[in-house]
Order: C-alpha cells, then sequence, then structure tokens
C-alpha cells in the first residue's frame, strides 16, 4: 500500500512544525508548498519542499504540476479570498481538505463550558475570528452544494519554544527578570487552555485522510487548564524569579490600547476549557502529555540559548509602564 501523499501549505510555523516531523514520522508522503527557505524550525529531511507562493496562483500550479493528494492541509489561509484560491486549486485534486480555523471563532464570551465543536460560531470583538468564521461558512456552504471534502481544524492556544504566551511576547519575560511589574489582565483568576505543539500534532496527524472527518469540524487541546496568574508563575519559576503582577481590567487595556484589548475582549479575557471528546472518537488515544511548567522551560531555554531571540517591544514596554502605575494598588 503506497504512503498517503500529503501537502501542507505552510508546514514550518508554530503548530504545523510538529505536524510535520510527526506525519514523516508515521510514514505520510509529505509535500511542504513554501515561498521562502529561512525560518527557526528546520523542514524535515524526508518532506518534498515545492517552492511557490500560495497568494500567486500560477506558481502553485507550476510547482504541483499534475499531483494529486490524499489530503491538502493549509496553515495559512485567513480570509474568504484564501479560501477560494484554494478550492479553485484543490478542487478534483486531493480527497481531503484542511482548514485550520481557529478556537477564538466560538462564542464568545461562552455561553457555557466546556466548549464543544457545536457551540455556535460568533466572535464580535476580533476581525481575525470573524474572518475565519466567514472561511468556515464558505467551506460548509461548499461542501453542502458541491461535496468539497473538507475538514475543519479549530486550534487554540498552541505554542512552542518560541512563543511567550503573553502579548508583547518576551517583553513580559525581560520584566519579570529585571524585577519590573507586569500585567495580567482582569484578576488573573480566569481558565485559559495552553497546548504545547507536540501534543497538538499527535492529535491532528491521525486526522489526515481519516474518512470520518469529512464535512466535520473538530478542536484540538490540552486538558491542562491554568489561571492567567498560574501562566505567568510558571514563566516566572522558569527565570528563576517572582513574578510582580499588577492586575488591570481588560477594558481598561483595551482602552489603552485598541489591539491588545481586541486579543483579550476577543479571546483571552475569557475563561476557556474544551471537551475533546469528538476528538477522540477518531483518534482513541490521543492524550496531551506535556504540562505547561515544561513548556515554560523549554521557552525560557530557547531564548536564553541567543540573546538576539530575547526582542523587547519598547511600545508594549511602555504602555505597561502607564498601566501599572495607573493600577498599582
Amino acid at each position: 500500500m503506497d504512503a498517503p501523499r500529503v501537502l501542507f501549505i505552510g508546514g514550518s510555523g508554530i503548530i504545523s512544525s510538529a505536524c510535520s516531523r510527526l506525519a514523516v514520522e508515521r510514514g505520510i508522503d509529505l509535500y511542504l508548498l513554501k515561498r521562502g527557505t529561512s525560518g527557526p524550525r528546520p523542514v524535515p529531511e524526508e518532506a518534498t519542499v515545492l517552492r511557490a507562493d500560495i497568494r500567486d496562483p500560477a506558481s502553485v500550479k507550476e510547482a504541483i504540476g499534475d499531483l494529486e493528494f490524499d489530503a491538502v492541509v493549509d496553515w495559512v489561509a485567513f480570509t474568504p479570498q484564501h479560501v477560494r484560491t484554494d478550492i479553485e486549486l484543490f478542487r478534483g485534486r486531493t480527497r481531503q481538505y484542511v482548514f485550520i480555523s481557529s478556537a477564538s471563532a466560538y462564542q464568545t464570551p461562552p455561553a457555557r463550558m466546556p466548549v464543544v465543536e457545536s457551540t455556535p460560531l460568533r466572535n464580535p470583538f476580533w476581525r481575525y475570528s470573524r474572518d475565519k468564521i466567514a472561511c468556515e461558512d464558505l467551506l460548509v456552504a461548499a461542501y453542502r452544494d458541491e461535496g468539497l471534502p473538507i475538514t475543519i481544524v479549530r486550534p487554540s492556544h498552541t505554542y512552542d519554544r518560541t512563543l511567550v504566551p503573553f502579548d508583547g511576547g518576551w517583553t513580559m519575560m525581560a520584566r519579570m527578570r529585571q524585577g519590573k511589574e507586569i500585567v495580567v489582565h482582569g484578576d488573573g483568576t480566569s481558565l485559559w487552555t495552553l497546548t504545547h505543539h507536540e501534543d497538538f500534532a499527535k492529535g491532528f496527524v491521525p486526522l489526515l485522510g481519516h474518512p470520518r472527518t469529512i464535512g466535520e469540524a473538530f478542536h484540538i487541546t490540552s486538558d491542562d487548564v491554568l489561571t492567567w496568574n498560574q501562566i505567568a508563575e510558571a514563566l516566572g519559576a522558569a527565570l528563576g524569579v517572582e513574578p510582580r503582577i499588577v492586575h488591570v481590567p481588560s477594558d481598561a487595556i483595551a482602552a489603552a490600547d485598541p489591539e491588545w484589548g481586541a486579543a483579550l475582549l476577543g479571546d483571552k479575557a475569557h475563561s476557556l476549557v474544551f471537551d475533546n471528546a469528538k476528538l477522540r472518537s477518531v483518534v482513541p488515544d490521543f492524550v496531551a502529555t506535556i504540562p505547561f511548567e515544561r513548556g515554560a522551560r523549554e521557552i525560557v531555554a530557547w531564548h536564553d540559548a541567543d540573546p538576539a531571540r530575547q526582542v523587547v517591544d519598547e511600545r508594549y514596554d511602555t504602555l505597561m509602564d502607564r498601566l501599572v502605575t495607573a493600577w498599582r494598588v
């Protein structure tokens, strides 16, 4: 039996890099459609790299030639126009088209928890999420009207060693290390689910080519739920410091910085806990095993290995100074 042939559009991002590695480990004949050659996450040697820009359909047609695929996964589709392009490119050339959506598309704030795949999609706060919802609507219509073999996957907050899970990235870590106060939204007790990218891959790769995924949506998350205070404390412990937390209402952060506020009010400010029963119905052995405490140590070790990675966002740093001054008790 031939190995399944799968195309990743992208494949070296935070989430997709772990999926690329696991896919080739499990014998998938993996193709990566990539525009560039550099990045912090190496491409698996076993993968075939096709050079093209997915925003330039002619270059994609030239790169893929007459290849057909068991599954095509677009890791970098964010708008309905991106999805329309994919449909035109891959209609009739793949047995499964996988769209990477977002758990932030779910009803925000959620009316009930845990969140399940049938939770309504509605996010009036964040354009990113509304675009993802529009993409899903387009694909569901294509499945209904013409039988396009779609699968929708909704990651939540998935990270690797390169990603600090607070807005501002390493800025928060630098402040902790310097003994400066940090901003945590709300009172820090809302619940949040962080998923290590290697755990995500264990749920994702078995969905490729699986017949019971067609026309269905799945989220893939850890069952490891923490408060934002605990997340900050885990990062502080990895740094060897005790974080000095100042709590600031999310509305106040949004008033001071609309961009930061959109990501909070449209996502992180609300507790999110997920039920992964639907995923386990098709991937029975799925279990997330990497706690954030380990992930926090990986984040610090990676950034400490090269000081050039320790980038401080001066705008966020200055904004946090202002918020700390205004809200320090």
